[in-house]
């Protein structure tokens, strides 16, 4: 069975600490004691470490080697307009859990009226469950969620590979796919709001070099074409 891993806010000298409602999570819910081993990540290296301090506010862990990195792969970054928060949060869990670089939220043309503004209020939420997220799925790195940018700056995301999920293309996802495929590149799904694309914001992804696609017949709801796209790229990424 693997391991548990946690994110510390850093390893100094061979040790790393958590505190607060975290290290209370360790120790209460899942019982944490002195002598068991972990798994543990500063966001950029992995590492196998020890409980020296097991107590409410505070675990503490000695470090008793790094670990290695699991070999490089292709970015994915999600390009999601705004929809209803509770929704939005599921799309943070499942594209976490999918393996995403980076979620950029965006306000589209029919983005629900007042979204754009409250979402500063949720950006903490959405980082805490992106940091669940990550551990649950034995991540290394936490993903990058982003303040919300408009539909402007959502186009000209920087990718070698753009993709704009839309119900009318008549184009399957996988036929817009590159043949050569890199664990260098970076892929970019561009996802709409629960209104769906207008013409003009079509007109301009295309402009901006986005390939519009399909996921199937059926019309999904935002959240679903975004853990479905997600998880198509990643696995055509893997082959």
């Amino acid at each position: 069975m693997a391991r548990r891993r946690f994110f510390v806010p850093q390893v100094r000298r061979g040790s790393a600490e958590l505190t607060g409602p975290e290290a209370e999570h360790l120790v209460r819910v899942l019982r944490a004691e002195v002598g068991q081993v972990y798994e543990i990540s500063d966001n950029a290296n992995l590492y196998l470490a020890e409980i020296e301090v097991a107590r409410k506010s505070l675990v503490s862990f000695k470090v008793l080697e790094e670990l290695p990195l699991s070999a490089a792969e292709a970015e994915i970054v999600l390009v999601a307009a705004l929809i209803k928060f509770d929704r939005f949060e599921w799309i943070v869990e499942k594209a976490t859990e999918l393996g995403v670089s980076e979620i950029r939220p965006f306000a589209a043309a029919r983005t629900e009226r007042g979204l754009a503004q409250a979402a500063g209020k949720r950006s903490e939420r959405w980082e805490k469950i992106a940091h669940e997220s990550s551990q649950q799925a034995r991540r290394t790195r936490l993903p990058l969620i982003g303040e919300v940018i408009s539909f402007r700056e959502a186009v000209a995301t920087d990718a070698g590979v753009k993709l704009m999920l839309d119900e009318n293309s008549a184009t399957a996802i996988w036929k817009c796919l590159p043949e050569k495929r890199e664990a260098t590149d970076r892929v970019a799904l561009l996802l709409g709001p629960e209104g769906g694309w207008t013409e003009e914001e079509r007109e301009s992804a295309r402009a901006a070099g986005w390939k519009s696609c399909s996921l199937g017949k059926t019309v999904l709801r935002a959240e679903t074409a975004a853990t479905a796209g997600v998880a198509v790229a990643r696995a055509a990424w893997l082959g």
